[in-house]
């Protein structure tokens, strides 16, 4: 497949795209979208050919069960993380901003403390506030070009009415692959604090040459009466605006109190979405990965050589995940000055690192999933914005 075909998104209420110039005040006329997580290349030829296949059957009336889909599911989980996963244990939702919300409407109350290790995904601490519960940041400790747990401080910020902890892994905005020791010690830390884990593992299957991602649910088996796993096919296929996503939860008594919840919202899976993830997860979808795969790796090889060449930025080192993080501290210049010269000079849109909370001060994150040719726009654009600094 080519990678680095433009498409042209403009005009066809992409939000990358069409909602940037309200955001950010980047024009799509002459800017570049390099903010919100989706990709610019179309997904998978297997998932287009079932949205023909759809197509062509015509009728699209009252669906029933799904248990492909969830065979489909399971069959992923296991061919590409080692994971046995139960097709029983596989709620699905309105993709996975709306199981966040889920997962906070049915295990926690207004006023409920929710733990979260920043910085991380900027909508965490936005769901959290939409459903009036209170944020609790646990910042992570950055040591040299990755991010640490500092549990004993984490310890320190609990007041006893947190119910809660939305984890993030693999961890975004940094890239970082947690290791096994890492989620365990996270899992534990749940435990002696009698804390729900819901571990957000939307950006699994993105993974560079050399890492290796585990679930949290195989290196802490013991955490799985109080585990909440959240994956989808959205960001891996780039199919995110069919908001489908799941809730892999192994414990009945957990699992009952969800289905409850999704019975009496009256949910259930649109079945075109289903039958596009049903397409994905197979040994086609499989192979096409591998080749989306390799591609970051060249856009990331390209944007880091570039962006590590102007004095005082660095990008993080990347395990996972498109999303760069790029720290500018080192150029003494303040947040202000920096994504003015971001927007106003290389006319590129891009997600604050305030936004991500403690810790994201001095850092802008950036979207690598996209064509070749417009990461390397990005990474002369860049060069001249800060051209005084070389």
């Amino acid at each position: 497949m080519d990678f680095d075909k433009i498409i042209d998104r403009r005009g066809t209420n992409s939000s990358k795209w069409d909602k940037m110039e309200k955001l950010f005040g980047v024009s799509p006329e002459d800017g570049l979208a390099m903010w919100t997580a989706d990709s610019d290349y179309p997904t998978a030829p297997c998932v287009i050919d079932a949205i023909k296949r759809a197509a062509d059957h015509g009728v699209f009336g009252y669906s029933w069960e799904h248990q492909d889909y969830l065979n489909a599911v399971c069959w992923w989980m296991k061919h590409r993380h080692s994971w046995d996963v139960d097709p029983d244990w596989v709620l699905t939702s309105q993709g996975l901003g709306n199981a966040i919300a889920l997962c906070l409407d049915v295990w926690s109350e207004p006023g409920d403390g929710v733990v979260i290790f920043t910085p991380v995904y900027h909508e965490f601490a936005a769901k959290v506030g939409k459903n009036d519960r209170q944020v609790v940041e646990c910042p992570l400790a950055l040591n040299g070009d990755r991010y640490e747990l500092d549990l004993e401080d984490a310890q320190s910020r609990l007041t006893g009415r947190e119910k809660m902890i939305l984890w993030c892994s693999p961890q975004n905005p940094s890239g970082r692959i947690w290791t096994e020791d890492e989620l365990r010690a996270v899992a534990d830390f749940a435990a002696r604090n009698d804390l729900l884990l819901v571990s957000d593992e939307i950006h699994h299957d993105l993974v560079y040459q050399g890492n290796s991602f585990c679930p949290t649910a195989m290196a802490a088996p013991d955490a799985l009466p109080r585990l909440v796993t959240l994956t989808a096919a959205s960001k891996t296929f780039n199919i995110a605006g069919q908001r489908t996503g799941n809730m892999i939860i192994p414990d009945p008594k957990l699992r009952a109190a969800m289905r409850k919840r999704l019975n009496k919202l009256d949910y259930a899976p649109g079945m075109v979405a289903v039958a596009m993830i049903t397409a994905a997860y197979s040994p086609e979808g499989a192979a096409w990965v591998d080749e989306q795969i390799a591609h970051l790796a060249r856009n990331k090889a390209l944007f880091d050589d570039g962006i590590n060449s102007i004095p005082g930025v660095s990008s993080m080192p990347l395990q996972a995940t498109y999303l760069a993080w790029v720290d500018f501290s080192g150029t003494g210049m303040s947040h202000d000055e920096v994504t003015a010269r971001i927007r106003d000079t290389a006319r590129i849109a891009v997600s604050p690192g305030p936004g991500f909370g403690t810790g994201g001060d001095g850092f802008q994150r950036f979207n690598l999933a996209t064509q070749g040719a417009r990461v390397e726009e990005a990474v002369a654009r860049m060069k001249q914005a800060f051209s005084d600094l070389q």
